[in-house]
């Protein structure tokens, strides 16, 4: 801004006093002189017309139509959002099997249309949209959710992100009903926190009771907790957050679109289609 000033105070000052720079010598004045002239008046113009421009420009954006500011930074949100959607949606053609391999699938397995969730248990966020997405299920036959466990809150997401993977080498309805009964159920209390050296361990336990509910072989889910299949799964669901700049929960891909954050029902079912 300071700058800004400067620059048009010397520019006024070259329009006015550019006779004075390019003085003629007696009565007769040379044409190199004359342009010489009209040059600096033209520049001085320029540099004139510029600086109020930048001077104005920003009070005009934020004081008298701010609405436009709103308006671009829109446009580049969808823009951007477009870029990512291509990038996502290429992407999920070519591997969609992929993707599914070892994550829990809530819903038809065999159904025609996906949704990949990102999600963690002890994120409000995605139990609020968890419910939206089983009240799609509920009223369709032709959705399956994949459940991507973005592990993100520690011990609270670790054992029961864990568990609900290797449930499905058990049993996939089982590994389904131990995912919706930990995201409609509290898996800790207020008094599991007090000791955090030891919250992974009752989270872990509190966790296995809800496996014993669903009818899960808790002993061989403890082992198949820490194996290679849950590891990897995990790493690829980390691996695809970063693949896709997923930076939080929840996050789902329905169709050729991604929608960040917890969207309601009506949203689903809109990027859904018939």
């Amino acid at each position: 801004m300071t700058w800004t000033i400067l620059v048009l105070v010397i520019a006024i000052a070259l329009f006015l006093f550019s006779g004075m720079l390019v003085k003629a010598e007696g009565k007769n004045v040379s044409a190199g002189k004359i342009l010489l002239k009209k040059c600096i008046k033209l520049i001085s113009i320029l540099l004139v017309a510029g600086c109020v421009c930048r001077l104005y420009v920003p009070y005009y954006l934020t004081s008298v139509n701010p609405m436009i500011l709103q308006e671009m930074a829109n446009n580049m949100q969808e823009k951007q959002a477009a870029v990512k959607n291509k990038a996502i949606r290429k992407y999920v053609h070519a591997h969609g099997n992929e993707m599914i391999g070892d994550a829990p699938v809530l819903g038809n397995e065999k159904a025609t249309k996906t949704i990949y969730v990102w999600t963690d248990f002890s994120c409000p966020y995605c139990r609020r949209v968890h419910g939206e997405l089983e009240r799609v299920l509920k009223n369709r036959d032709d959705v399956r959710v994949v459940v991507k466990n973005f592990s993100i809150h520690g011990d609270l997401s670790d054992a029961p992100a864990r568990a609900v993977i290797a449930a499905k080498m058990q049993d996939g309805a089982k590994a389904a009903k131990l995912a919706s009964e930990l995201m409609t159920k509290e898996f800790y209390s207020q008094d599991d926190l007090k000791d955090q050296s030891k919250i992974g361990e009752k989270v872990k336990a509190n966790v296995m009771k809800f496996a014993k509910d669903a009818g899960l072989d808790t002993a061989k889910l403890s082992d198949d907790m820490n194996g290679e299949v849950v590891n990897e799964e995990l790493s690829n669901v980390r691996s695809l957050a970063q693949e896709f700049e997923i930076t939080g929960t929840p996050f789902l891909i329905i169709g050729d679109k991604a929608f960040p954050g917890a969207i309601p029902y009506s949203q689903i079912v809109d990027a859904l289609g018939k």
